[in-house]
């Protein structure tokens, strides 16, 4: 395998697809549309004023009740594991997914109309390098209540493999395995959800899966079909002479794997670990998986994930030339001296940027800072990085010696070490979402003698200055 960096990926043009949603019954347009580079897969409630937008995020989950639901300010998408698994399935970065409603289309239960109107809608690259999660140690989270467990470990692509133990006669034991995610198109995307009938009678009852029928969820018959129970799911469905086929599945719906359970399992898996925020290089192992289970482990990946982005410090020879020196930084950068903070760049891309600082003892801030034992200010730490952060923003504009840039916020500010004089002081910001409207919103990272010293999610906007 190449270990060459791959390119992140969007779709071409718009396409939609119109269908009911499981619990609330509604007719449904979900539309796919093409998003730029770390934007990510996020959300847009077309239905609600100011069309509000919940990214795919596992701190965002609010519930795994059958089915993932994300919410933001009080904005809801329930079932959301579905579609995010057709866009991880078919390697895609960005995309937005504007609905108006709450929920997308059930389509059949699984993930394959979605898979196929992405491929219509053609997956194209965009110009920007894709992250990954290489994952070197095992990882894993259990739950002791439900004997779920759920981990990843070593592996040269992602791989995910599921194990499911219902204890019941017509669902029992069932292991369904991908060793590349681009299986998962042809062997994963159709697998359907599925229910028991016990569990279908309380959801009928508490009026939820109001777009449910039979032909988009496997009902496994797990108690005897009463004559009662028959007339409420004729009722419900609108169907007559509902029967119970020999491999114990309501009505004539037809499998399309022996082990269609476990594949859908799988599926989920896939959805929710899209709520990382990465791609993973790694192998999955879900034993009894379930969205509760699966959201949890999606949170501590997220949390790895950021530790270890943090603590990563930029490989650069401090001994090179760097991409910009001190006097062609002061020719974007309005700072001066003594207030200018950032010596050189070495890196700048249309997401990110690195540059350094040296830490003398002659800077001006040590006189009164402290004189029997200097510690740069952590506020000027901050400024340094905003400073940085001013050259990947200007580098947006054709002519920065005409624009500004001013700070708007700062959030989760943390200072880690001191920062003393001889220390060389490594910067690294990265965009956390696309520019819109002039703003910038940057997560940025100080360094100094290999460990992380300083970091913070920084917002500011561009504006024109005056002529």
């Amino acid at each position: 395998m190449s270990n060459s960096p791959k390119k992140q990926t969007t779709i071409s043009k718009e396409i939609k697809l119109e269908g009911v949603g499981l619990h609330t019954g509604q007719n449904v347009i979900l539309t796919f549309k093409p998003a730029e580079a770390s934007t990510g897969f996020i959300f847009r409630r077309m239905d609600l004023e100011g069309h509000p937008m919940i990214p795919a995020d596992a701190n965002l989950v609010a519930s795994t009740d059958r089915g993932t639901t994300l919410e933001k300010n009080g904005v809801l998408i329930q079932t959301s594991e579905h579609v995010l698994a057709a866009c991880v399935g078919l390697g895609i970065d960005n995309v937005i997914i504007e609905l108006n409603a709450s929920e997308p289309p059930i389509m059949d239960g699984s993930s394959k109309y979605f898979v196929e109107a992405l491929e219509k809608a053609e997956v194209i690259e965009l110009d920007a390098e894709r992250e990954e999660f290489i994952v070197k140690d095992v990882i894993s989270f259990s739950d002791e209540e439900t004997g779920s467990e759920i981990l990843v470990m070593p592996a040269n692509e992602y791989q995910v493999t599921t194990m499911v133990d219902f204890q019941t006669k017509v669902l029992g034991t069932q292991n369904a395995s991908i060793k590349s995610i681009t299986e998962f198109k042809d062997h994963i995307a159709n697998s359907r959800t599925f229910s028991f009938l016990h569990e279908l009678e309380a959801l009928l009852e508490h009026g939820l899966i109001k777009g449910g029928d039979l032909n988009n969820a496997i009902v496994y018959v797990d108690k005897e079909l009463s004559p009662e129970i028959m007339k409420k799911l004729e009722v419900a469905f609108d169907k007559k002479d509902i029967s119970v086929k020999p491999n114990g599945i309501l009505d004539n719906l037809t499998l399309h794997h022996p082990n269609e359970a476990a594949r859908h399992k799988l599926l989920d898996v896939i959805g929710d670990l899209a709520l990382v925020g990465t791609h993973i290089r790694g192998k999955v192992i879900a034993n009894k998986p379930g969205h509760k289970i699966n959201t949890q482990f999606a949170k501590k990946l997220a949390k790895v994930i950021k530790a270890e982005k943090r603590n990563k410090v930029p490989q650069i020879d401090l001994n090179s030339k760097p991409l910009y020196d001190v006097s062609e930084i002061m020719d974007r950068l309005p700072h001066r001296p003594p207030f200018l903070l950032v010596d050189k760049i070495y890196e700048l891309t249309d997401s990110s940027v690195v540059g350094t600082k040296n830490v003398t003892m002659n800077e001006p801030f040590f006189v009164g800072h402290f004189p029997g034992k200097p510690v740069m200010p952590g506020v000027l730490q901050v400024e340094a990085m905003a400073q940085t952060g001013g050259i990947l923003a200007l580098s947006t504009v054709p002519d920065p010696e005409n624009y500004l840039t001013f700070f708007m916020k700062m959030n989760n500010v943390k200072f880690k070490q001191q920062v003393v004089p001889g220390d060389t002081l490594i910067f690294k910001l990265e965009l956390i979402s696309p520019i819109r409207r002039g703003i910038i919103q940057m997560q940025a990272y100080a360094y100094a003698n290999g460990k992380l010293a300083c970091e913070a999610e920084l917002m500011a906007q561009i504006v024109k200055s005056k002529e």
